[in-house]
């Protein structure tokens, strides 16, 4: 009979728990909207709001995160646990997902154009997603808040790694600083290559601007020792371009892996990337 009206009671604290507990958590000093590509492609965008006057400069400095169901509430915690921080805004790209990661629609976003026989699932939307961001989402921000426009911050993890090499190569103007985490610089057969080459040239040929432009590289040291010797590779050969601005930097982080790795630098990141010298 104790035992019987144990389960009763411990069954009804279950179920009001469950009604009590059902709404989902808000993060303080946040927001989030939906917005839709040229293409009709739905994007979730959660924004870490700005805190205190408008900076000098005239506007606050924006970082652009991939992946922002996966890392939003991390670089967020990041920024508001520090003051140094708070004055600058996060806008996270995610997806109408319960998910962290959506690997569809990332994988379709982040990626080159594959051969028909190799396309499962479908790839090669790095040009749509880089104007969803330029035509859609920087106008919508920009409207939406005072920005720096001299501040604008790349974060890509993996996949968006690999995106944010690709859009420093191929759109130098978009953002003045990208973070590429873990970058998947094998993808494709090195997919990269001719468009580092290209970029290069157009370096040495004085066709773009590299003044106050930048690409840290991080990861993990216990990756593939391949992985990482493609990144610092990359790095290296980036060095020769200082001569125009480009700032190149190469890190290892101690004790993490490819998943791990952006949790642990999240901090780091957002400080590096606010406290770096405008000119």
């Amino acid at each position: 009979m104790i035992r019987t009206l144990m389960m009763w009671l411990t069954a009804l604290m279950l179920a009001g728990l469950g009604t009590t507990y059902a709404a989902p958590v808000t993060l303080d000093g946040t927001e989030q909207w939906t917005l839709k590509s040229a293409e009709d492609r739905e994007y979730r965008i959660m924004v870490s709001l700005p805190e205190g006057d408008v900076p000098w400069t005239g506007g606050y400095p924006v970082i652009y995160l991939l992946d922002g169901n996966a890392y939003f509430p991390a670089f967020h915690a990041a920024k508001r646990a520090q003051d140094r921080l708070r004055g600058s805004i996060i806008v996270a790209i995610g997806y109408p997902s319960d998910t962290p990661l959506d690997f569809e629609r990332r994988a379709f976003d982040l990626s080159p154009p594959q051969p028909p026989e190799r396309n499962t699932p479908p790839q090669g939307g790095q040009d749509l997603f880089l104007d969803f961001i330029e035509k859609r989402l920087m106008p919508k921000v920009n409207a939406r808040f005072k920005v720096d426009q001299d501040q604008r911050s790349l974060v890509g993890h993996s996949f968006g790694g690999m995106f944010g090499v690709y859009a420093l190569f191929t759109r130098p103007q978009l953002f003045q600083h990208v973070v590429a985490l873990s970058p998947s610089l094998w993808w494709r057969d090195r997919y990269l290559m001719p468009h580092e080459r290209e970029f290069t040239q157009r370096a040495h040929a004085s066709e773009i601007d590299l003044t106050h432009r930048s690409l840290t590289l991080i990861i993990g040291d216990r990756e593939m020792p391949q992985e990482i010797q493609d990144a610092r590779s990359l790095q290296r050969r980036l060095e020769a371009l200082s001569q125009y601005g480009l700032r190149s930097d190469f890190q290892v982080e101690p004790g993490e892996d490819h998943m791990s790795l952006p949790f642990r630098v999240s901090a780091r990141v957002l400080d590096e990337l606010i406290s770096t010298r405008r000119y």
